[in-house]
């Protein structure tokens, strides 16, 4: 298939799925993106690369912070699955262009972006490998590309036959803008956030385990999902759609926060979009700050009087009742102290029998809008304490017997008979039946099917018993075929069964959370039933319990059960704020459409519609046997026994005076049709009925209506009645409880009026029962009734009903109304407004004149108005629509005009100042009745012909403010509340004057009474200001010439009251925050005022900036329009910022883009000075120190808008600053510094490299800024350029420069380092246009001093800096800079031996080098950690070189916090010991404080000492104890010599003694070593082929190291061998264990007994040499022995910091016989003592078998692997008087090395005897004789001959410690000590020295005092000692083994620390004296061992064949114990062997 290139390469989207066939094919989902570069001549097929999201799994080789890089991969595919949307032109591939990005100068196409940029979101990278040989990767069934990354260059067509190119790749496009984008901003808002969570964030929250943040992720990222497809699929109202849009641009910024990115503003209002620098940036600023700070959008501030609604929808009821059941639903308030107060009417629900539901979803009948509840009524006010509840309650007929009282519960009392579950028998076959209420009638029930809620268990309820009773008034009802049938019974009549309603059940909800929520919401309502029986379980809120229960339902046994009869309810819920029920029920149509309101009982402010509902409520009736009926003239009689009181029933009817009833005039709910009879349901004799009716009547109905109850016992006849009326002494009934008198029903009380007999008629008795009843004999019966009337027409205040009638009465009654209307309650006034205000009017103008009256009618209409401001009444409307539509009396202008006056014209008198202070809260609502008086009152005059009134009416309007103004002025304090009511309310007073002046007049007004406030004060300049604001909102003055005129003077307004202050108060900030509304108010009109702005804008800055800020939890919301700020607490942790400079820098960048200009020339201040200080504003905003800069869109608004204030500034500048050659000296350097500076920091800013950002965060900021560094980089040429001088023809053609030097060279090298941060920028065009005047810079300073050393110090300044927090970019890698600057200097590289060129690439060479190593150690591409330490230390090395010590400072602590951190202590200490060599010890020299570390100014040696002592605890931490010693020893130097310090100098030799003991009492001291080799090409060059020694700690493993060098190169092979060829492909590391090189004639081979860990320790401190054995041979003579050993030398002594060192030399060395000998002794040594240990450790047959096998080799003399054959070795006496021969060094050591050998071999048998292996106690009968016949000379020199024992007898031989020269003249408790331990705490065991006479040794014991004979003993054995301190455990010897075996000798009665501790190798001899030389671990062994020991010893008793026999040996032993060599004085020793 030919295939042919595009020109360009397209862009496509699939857009329908496509599945591969073949290999090559690409597989294709809908929504992939592709670029497409060649297609097939026919068009059908296409190739190309599908960019495809990263994958998770990439997350785990990603570096932390980064985003993951797309996958790509290759293939065909067919030309229909895909769609073109655009074709990459030049711009899109093309970097020529000066900012690599596409700028909106043409229209974009469609679906394009026009913030993509060829650049990739971390380092720009194309996605694949250069091709070869025209073959192409490919996606084979889906497999990923992979490959290098390179750039590709531009797509070009090839000539024919011409060899195919690469495939070219365009730059990777991410966050491409979607034709949707304009519509719906939010979609391509969304993709973009979800792509870069996913790519970015989602791996890192899974690596680092934030499960609970990714949970949170995860969800906000399928809401976001499910926002989008709605936003897509358009489906949603407009209203959702705009709640949608708020709620997913939150979501945006929730999930922004939780990935820890910046915020970005997008706008709901503006279909959310990301605002930009076009729009206003006080908006983007109130967003940002809300979005940055809360959680949640802050609620608009919901007034009181708002209304809230409630809709409540059943949609199931599981009940088990076989009758129908009635579900009653209202609202109750509870308040605090528990007082329940019904908030609204009931409304019913009937349900069918069986509790079927199945219909009611359908049924319109089962949902009601609850209407009208106030803030207070929900909770929600700001002293709300009320809870809202929903009270449901479950009535049902229940069956009663006639004459038997039942009990009325969920469950009866228990039954006698058992319970069937058949229905009653009725007419109708198997219908239910429902008796009636009365008589039993029988109608059918409704029953319609339908599933249940839940199958509930049908459990019997409980029967009531069927006892004979007969009704003794015989009032028995009919039998009807609906009765149940009677069980004949022998006693008589059988009762007769019916049906009465009853309340079952009551289930509760608490409504105050759901009422606060948008959001439908479903409940389920457990209903309750009183228990008859007691039950202990507990009520659980779990359940559906609620405390209220108790409250609604009585219970006779104080328990509840769920009711058996209603189980539970289900219902939906959703909470509405409307202003009117109505309005919502028509705005709601798909929700509240057909719904059934149910109304509020009683008013929730003003009422606006007219109402009039009374409301009676049956509460309970007191008919106790105790209580009497009262009767129709005759005393009151008790109740008949015929009422039981088991079926209360109250019957209500509304009827006239004359007794005629009143028809369809009760509601029993709000959903039922009118009766005019009801009655109530039964209840028993004590109980509540608490039942609501709503009376409806007509209003003539009102005054002669009264309701009539009569109350029967059911099945009886009524037997009581008892009535109300409702008007009561000429008002309504008063509200609230009444208890009315019940009548017995009889011929007299059955009839209204007087009957015919002229008696009788009810309403001729009291109604109301007095409170004394005192003239009867018992208490009398009443009802309880509690009325409510909730009217417009009717009042129950006699004061309104008097003022209304105000004509009836007589005049002097009026007065006394007035006065007292202030005692009325307001919902009485607010009722009946329009009346009570028309009565006002009326006697206003009706005694217009009196000035009484006049002020009396004043006060009161303040009064009733005054009422406006109670938030529990929205009384505003309503006064507005009196006062248009209703108010007519045109006279009533002067006398209101004149009231006011009167109180103006002595505002100071107390009296009236209260009066004042009220009526200026209602000055608006009196001057809109004095407009429209007035506009009635002129064409009132019009007609009968009057003209001339209207000037006089003005005179006096305006002397009303005259006065108002003179009061403002006014500085008494008792005005100060006037004064501020005023001028919160004047605001409001202005439109109101529009009927009554012109506008001018009106501004004239309003500007005057604010210059009468020029002096106010304290909170009144807030108040003052807030005026401001409000004149601004007025339309009033929305003119352009009145706008015009408020700006004018708002600048004198406000100018006290802010700029540069010195004592900023917090009362100042709050100015300076309202001033800035003042000008957020007015930005958009402001012109001329600017510039007198300005200075203030930057004083105010600049005087809140040198403040402290604190960081706050709460935030004051921005821009405030009204005081006290209303303010929002922060969520989380307090954050850092002020809300004034948030403000100021907001306006200031307002007016500086305001198209007027800033005009800052005409500003009255110094230009200088007010450049200068606009500039360090515009710093500090760029600085991020007005607002977090976090904020990303309001921080990337003020880069742009910072720009266009420079290229303002730069025009000043370039006219006004810029001074000729000639008056050089008046060119203010400092100016143009600060301009360059913030110019330099603008465009350098890494808030705006693109190329770094991620995908979401370079959209946004395209967006908001566009191209900022582009602007900068010409406005940095033009006036860079501006300030150089012309330059001559031959510069010109030297340098290429038309302008340099002048005015420039001030600025060298002050801008060197912001130039060359520019520099390294990856925009091109800021690049080029920065290494040009790094140009100019370079040439200047070489023309001023031919030395370019102070620029290079300014680079490697800048470049350090640079590189602490900035990110990698292609320019840095690829040092683009300098290319580009050599390019400018290409003319000089023609001219040979320049010096200005040779200078300039000295400095190149330099900067390149400091540029590569800054990005070895910044880039986080670390291959291992070795080549990044050796980075650092290459770095360092460099910056000491180049003298920066600063910087070499800084980077020795990183690298030393970095060793710590990886826990390697000791490299720690030694990085800062490379600090510390930068210092002497010298007191006197001073060096500087340092910021990093944190170092104050102090002398050399503190500093060094500083160091020192952190150098030294490094070292102790990493057990380097000779680098410590070193450091110790050096202090100790200083102190003792230098300063003399003598405490210091204490505790320095005092640590040093501790750790000489740490190394005396340690065991692994020196570290292991391995040599690596590095082969193969996959290393790179400067690791291959060659050889490191790396150090290992003390007690690693070969195999452990491999492992970590196999994890450090997991490429790499590992090999044991060196037969790896150079050149061969991958990688090999050869590894081997290498052991330091043993210098064999240290010293401490010189000395035997040294423990091998010391020796060790000395052999290998500072190692340099290592070695290894190559070749040895021990065969032969042993003069002819030698080894060949191979010695690395590396380049540096261990300890290092990077733990290796190179291998600088390699030689071999021959051991002569001597060293091999010596050689061999100590390893043979050192091998045996290892296999003892381990035989201690572990008792091993094998270990056993080869320490006995080692050891009879090493004492068969005969034997040629024995090391005794050395001996031969060492010099000997030719005879026995001769004298022994000096030995030289290495003979010595060889004759200390074999007595080494025999002490060791002598422990090993030692412990043999006592071992209870067999192999081991075999070994010791075999070898221990032929022990000391082969080491005997050994034996002799650490075990000397003792005397013979006859001597013994009669001279104490004790056994003693060896006291050195200085020791006798010690106290004897030094003594002690000495004699205890040596400073090593190495308890030596004896000394080669000779037999002592006993003079000498009695001479010796002296000082023990006393006589000589005292201390013997009486066997004469042995001496006994005394310990020097007294120590009771004696050190006697005693010639019974046996009770001395388990003694001790005074070393092991010291502290385990100095003895058993100290020596490893001490052990217990049979007599009690401790062998040092045996370890502990040979100490404990069985009795029974020592004594095979014992007798076996004893037989070598005698001597043999003239040898020397084993006691002999021991003889001698103990005669030398105490001997002493005169010419090798050992010092401490320890008491000898003695054998038993």
């Amino acid at each position: 298939m030919p295939w042919q290139p595009l020109p360009q390469i397209a862009f496509a989207v699939a857009t329908y799925p496509f599945e591969t066939k073949n290999e090559n094919e690409l597989p294709l989902e809908i929504g992939d993106d592709l670029y497409i570069i060649e297609e097939t001549t026919d068009g059908q097929w296409l190739r190309g690369y599908l960019l495809a999201p990263p994958s998770l799994l990439a997350g785990l080789t990603s570096v932390r912070g980064q985003p993951l890089e797309a996958r790509v991969f290759s293939g065909i595919f067919p030309r229909s699955c895909v769609e073109i949307r655009e074709v990459l032109g030049e711009g899109d591939q093309n970097s020529d262009n000066s900012s690599n990005y596409q700028v909106e100068d043409d229209v974009p196409q469609i679906g394009s972006d026009s913030g993509k940029s060829g650049v990739a979101p971390s380092v720009r990278k194309s996605f694949i490998r250069d091709l070869e040989n025209g073959r192409r990767p490919h996606r084979p069934n889906g497999t990923m590309l992979g490959g290098a990354i390179v750039r590709v260059p531009d797509l070009k067509l090839r000539e024919p036959g011409a060899p195919k190119p690469a495939a070219p790749v365009p730059m990777l496009r991410l966050g491409d803008e979607t034709p949707t984008s304009t519509m719906e901003p939010l979609i391509d808002e969304i993709a973009s956030c979800l792509r870069e969570w996913h790519s970015t964030n989602f791996h890192d929250l899974l690596l680092t385990r934030q499960y609970s943040k990714l949970d949170k992720v995860s969800q906000l990222i399928q809401t976001l999902d499910l926002s989008r497809r709605q936003f897509l699929h358009n489906l949603l109202t407009t209203r959702e759609y705009s709640a949608l849009r708020e709620k997913t641009v939150w979501d945006l910024v929730r999930g922004n926060k939780l990935c820890g990115g910046e915020v970005i503003v997008r706008d709901p209002n503006e279909r959310g979009r990301v605002l930009t620098g076009d729009d206003s940036v006080v908006e983007i600023t109130k967003l940002q700050s809300v979005m940055s700070l809360l959680d949640e959008p802050p609620l608009p501030h919901i007034e009181l009087s708002a209304l809230h609604h409630l809709m409540v929808n059943i949609k199931s009821f599981a009940g088990s009742s076989n009758e129908p059941t009635t579900l009653v639903l209202y609202l109750v308030s509870k308040s605090v102290g528990g007082t329940l107060t019904t908030l609204s009417e009931s409304y019913m629900i009937e349900v069918p029998s069986g509790g079927t539901m199945g219909y009611l979803t359908r049924n319109p009948q089962m949902r009601t809008l609850f209407t009208d509840l106030t803030s207070a009524d929900i909770g929600d006010g700001p002293s709300a304490d009320s809870e809202l509840y929903l009270i449901v309650k479950v009535r049902s007929p229940q069956h009663i017997l006639i004459g038997k009282p039942v009990s009325r519960s969920g469950s009866f009392g228990q039954p006698n008979t058992p319970f069937s579950k058949d229905k009653p028998p009725s007419s109708s076959g198997n219908k239910t039946s429902r008796r009636s209420l009365m008589w039993g009638t029988t109608r059918s029930a409704f029953s319609r099917g339908g599933p249940k809620l839940d199958a509930l268990s049908e459990q019997p309820e409980d029967r009531p018993r069927t006892d004979n009773l007969e009704s003794r008034d015989g009032g028995i009802p009919p039998s009807t075929a609906g009765s149940r049938a009677p069980r004949p019974s022998m006693d008589g009549p059988q009762p007769t069964q019916m049906l009465a309603e009853r309340m079952v059940g009551i289930g509760v909800l608490s409504l105050n959370s759901i009422m606060k929520q948008d959001e439908e919401t479903e409940h389920v309502i457990t209903v309750w039933s009183p228990s008859a029986r007691f039950t202990t379980e507990k009520y659980d809120s779990a359940d559906g319990w609620d405390g209220m229960v108790r409250d609604l339902l009585e219970s006779k046994s104080g328990h509840y059960e769920k009711s058996r009869r209603a189980e539970r309810l289900q219902v939906h819920l959703k909470a509405f704020n409307s202003p009117d029920a109505d309005g919502l029920i028509k705005a709601t149509p798909t929700l509240l459409s057909g719904i059934s309101k149910t109304n509020k009982m009683g008013f929730s402010g003003a009422p606006t519609k007219p109402r009039s509902d009374i409301y009676v409520t049956l509460t309970e009736a007191l008919l106790s046997r105790q209580n009497l009926l009262s009767r129709f003239g005759a005393s009151a009689t008790t109740i008949s026994s015929n009422v039981y009181g088991g079926n209360l029933m109250v019957s209500l009817e509304v009827r006239r005076h004359s007794g005629e009833r009143i028809e369809d005039c009760i509601y029993p709910s709000s959903n039922s049709d009118p009766l005019t009879t009801w009655r109530s349901f039964a209840v028993e004799r004590g109980e509540h009925w608490n039942q609501t009716l709503r009376l409806s009547l007509l209003p003539a109905d009102v005054n002669a209506a009264h309701v009539v109850f009569t109350i029967s016992d059911l099945p009886g006849t009524p037997f009581a009645i008892a009535y109300m009326p409702l008007w009561d002494q000429q008002a309504f009934l008063g509200d609230g409880l009444h208890s009315l008198l019940l009548y017995k029903l009889d011929e007299y009380t059955q009839t209204a009026q007087i009957g015919s007999g002229g008696r009788g008629g009810y309403l001729t008795l009291p109604w109301s029962a007095r409170s004394d009843s005192s003239e009867v004999t018992g208490p009398l019966a009443t009802l309880r009734i509690e009325t409510y009337l909730c009217s417009t027409r009717f009042s129950q205040d006699r004061i309104v009903l008097g003022l209304l009638r105000w004509k009836e009465g007589s005049r002097d009654e009026i007065p006394t109304l007035l006065k007292q209307l202030i005692f009325v309650p307001e919902i009485e006034v607010v009722k009946l407004l329009s009346d009570v205000l028309d009565a006002l009017f009326g006697i206003l103008v009706e005694y217009q004149g009196n000035d009484e009256y006049e002020d009396l009618v004043f006060t009161a209409l303040v009064r009733v108005l005054g009422i406006v401001h109670d938030r529990r009444f929205n009384l505003g409307p309503l006064v507005d629509h009196y006062a248009e539509n209703k108010f007519n009396y045109p006279f009533a202008t002067p006398c209101l005009v004149r009231s006011f006056t009167r109180l103006l014209t002595k505002p100071t008198e107390s009296e009236t100042a209260r009066k004042l202070r009220a009526t200026l809260k209602v000055v608006r609502q009196i001057l809109k009745f004095i407009t429209h008086a007035r506009g009635q009152q002129k064409a009132k005059e019009a007609g009968i012909g009057i003209t001339g009134s209207t000037a006089s009416f003005t005179r006096h309007l305006q002397s009303i403010f005259k006065a108002l103004d003179s009061m403002m002025r006014s500085t008494a304090p008792v005005l100060v509340g006037s004064q501020t009511l005023a001028v919160q309310h004047f605001h409001t007073w202005l439109p109101e004057l529009t009927g009554l002046l012109t506008t001018e007049e009106i501004l004239h007004i309003a500007i005057d009474f604010m210059d009468s406030c020029a002096l106010v004060k304290g909170k009144l300049v807030l108040y003052k200001l807030v005026l401001i604001i409000n004149y601004s909102k007025l339309d009033l003055f929305s003119g352009p010439e009145q706008r015009s005129a408020l700006s004018a003077n708002t600048v004198r307004w406000i100018a006290p009251h802010w700029g540069r202050t010195d004592e900023v108060t917090e009362q100042w900030k709050e100015q300076v925050r309202l001033c800035c509304s003042v000008l957020a108010s007015q930005v958009d009109r402001l012109n001329s005022e600017i510039p007198d702005y300005i200075p203030k804008i930057v004083g105010s800055y600049l005087s809140i900036q040198a403040t402290e800020l604190k960081p706050k939890n709460r935030f004051s919301l921005l821009f405030p329009t009204t005081y006290p700020f209303p303010t929002k607490p922060i969520p989380g942790e307090a954050v850092q910022f002020d809300e004034a400079l948030i403000e100021l820098s907001a306006i200031l960048s307002a007016l500086s883009n305001s198209p007027n200009g800033m005009q800052l020339e005409l500003a009255a201040e110094d230009l200088t000075n007010l450049l200068k200080n606009t500039l360090h504003v515009h710093m500090s905003i760029l600085q991020g120190e007005a607002f977090p800069a976090s904020w990303l869109s309001v921080y990337i608004y003020h880069h742009k808008s910072t720009m266009r204030t420079l290229q303002y500034l730069a025009s000043i500048l370039l006219e006004s600053f810029l001074p000729d050659p000639d008056e050089a000296e008046d060119f203010d350097t400092e100016l143009w510094r600060m301009f360059f500076t913030t110019l330099l920091k603008l465009v350098g800013s890494g808030h705006l490299a693109l190329e770094t950002f991620s995908e979401q965060k370079r959209r946004a900021v395209w967006k908001i800024a566009g191209d900022v560094r582009e602007h900068g980089a010409d406005l940095l040429r033009r006036t860079w350029e501006a300030i150089g001088w012309d330059t001559s023809l031959d510069e010109r053609t030297r340098y290429g420069l038309t302008k340099m030097g002048g005015y420039q060279v001030q600025y060298v090298p002050t801008l060197v380092g912001p130039i060359v941060e520019l520099c390294l920028s990856v925009h091109e065009g800021l690049r080029r246009m920065a290494v040009e005047v790094l140009q100019t810079m370079i040439v200047s300073e070489w023309t001023l001093s031919e030395d370019l050393s102070v620029i290079q110090t300014e680079m490697i300044d800048c470049l350090d800096e640079f590189f602490k927090d900035k990110i990698m970019t292609e320019s840095i890698l690829q040092k683009l800079f300098i290319g580009e600057l050599l390019e400018r200097f290409e003319p000089l590289a023609l001219i040979e031996g320049d010096p200005l060129y040779s200078a300039l690439r000295g400095l190149i060479e330099t900067i390149a080098e400091f540029l590569d190593l800054l990005v070895a150690v910044h880039s986080g591409d670390i291959t291992s950690e070795a080549s990044h330490l050796i980075n650092r230390l290459q770095l360092m090395e460099f910056l000491r070189d180049m003298q920066k010590e600063e910087i070499f400072i800084r980077y020795v602590h990183q690298l030393a916090a970095l060793q710590f951190d990886a826990r390697n202590h000791t490299e720690a200490g030694l990085a800062l010991r490379l600090h510390a060599e930068l210092y002497d010890w010298d007191p006197t020299k001073l060096t500087p404080a340092l910021q990093e570390p944190d170092l104050l100014e102090q002398s050399h040696f503190e500093r060094k000492e500083r160091i020192y002592f952190d150098m030294i605890k490094h070292f102790e931490d990493g057990e380097a104890w000779s680098s410590a010693l070193a450091a110790y020893k050096e202090l100790q130097v200083q102190y003792e010599s230098n300063i003399f310090d003598f405490a210091k100098l204490a505790r320095t030799e005092r640590a040093i003694a501790t750790i000489y003991e740490k190394l005396a009492k340690g065991d692994k001291l020196v570290p292991k070593y391995f040599k690596v080799v590095y082969k193969g090409l996959g290393f790179p060059s400067n690791l291959r082929d060659k050889a490191f020694v790396y150090e290992g700690s003390p007690t690693d493993r070969t195999s452990a190291f491999t492992d970590r060098m196999q994890e450090q190169y997991p490429s790499a092979q590992i090999l044991t061998s060196s037969d790896v060829d150079s050149e061969v492909e991958g990688q090999y590391l050869v590894i081997s264990a290498l052991s330091p090189h043993r210098d064999l004639n240290h010293q401490v081979f010189q000395r035997a007994r040294v423990p091998q860990p010391i020796r060790d320790y000395l052999l290998s401190a500072q190692a340099q040499m290592f070695s290894v054995s190559s070749k040895r041979s021990t065969a032969g003579p042993v003069d002819a022995h030698y080894a060949e050993k191979t010695v690395y030398t590396t380049a540096e002594p261990f300890p290092t910091i990077l733990r290796r060192s190179e291998i600088v030399e390699v030689h071999t060395v021959r051991l002569s016989a001597k060293e091999t000998a010596l050689e061999r002794i100590v390893r043979k040594t050192q091998e045996m003592t290892t296999v003892e240990k381990r035989l201690a450790e572990e008792d091993d047959e094998d270990f056993a078998q080869l320490m006995v096998d080692a050891i009879s080799i090493s004492v068969n003399p005969t034997s040629e692997s024995s090391v005794v054959c050395y001996r031969d070795l060492i010099p000997t006496p030719m005879s026995e008087e001769d004298e022994e021969p000096e030995l030289d060094q290495q003979e010595n050591a060889i004759k200390m090395a074999l007595v080494d050998h025999a002490i060791m071999i002598k422990r090993c048998l030692t412990s043999f005897g006592r071992s209870s292996n067999q192999t081991l106690t075999k070994g010791y009968e075999d070898m221990y004789k032929q022990f000391l016949s082969t080491f005997a000379p050994e034996i002799a020199i650490f075990a000397p001959a003792q005397p013979s024992r006859d001597n013994a007898a009669t001279t104490p031989s004790p056994t003693w410690q060896r006291s050195s020269p200085i020791a006798e003249h010690l106290s004897p408790e030094a003594k002690a000590i000495v004699s205890t331990t040596n400073a090593n705490g190495i308890v030596e065991e004896a000394s080669t020295i000779q037999p002592i006479s006993m003079k000498q040794r009695g001479t010796r014991l002296s000082f023990l005092g006393g006589k000589k004979k005292d201390s013997q003993q009486s066997n004469g054995d042995a001496s006994s000692l005394k310990q020097a301190k007294g120590d009771s455990d004696s050190n006697s010897q005693v010639s019974k083994g046996k009770e001395n075996s388990n003694r001790r000798s005074i070393f092991r009665t010291q502290s385990n620390d100095t003895n058993l501790g100290s020596n490893p190798y001490a052990q217990s001899y049979p007599n009690g004296i401790v062998d040092p030389s045996t370890p502990d671990w040979g100490v404990d062994r069985s009795r029974k061992s020592k004594e095979i020991v014992d007798v076996y010893e004893r037989e070598f008793d005698r001597p043999n064949d003239g040898g020397m026999g084993f006691n002999s040996v021991r003889k001698r032993l103990s005669m030398l114990k105490l001997g002493k060599k005169p010419s090798k004085p050992n010092g401490l020793f320890m008491g000898g062997v003695h054998e038993e």
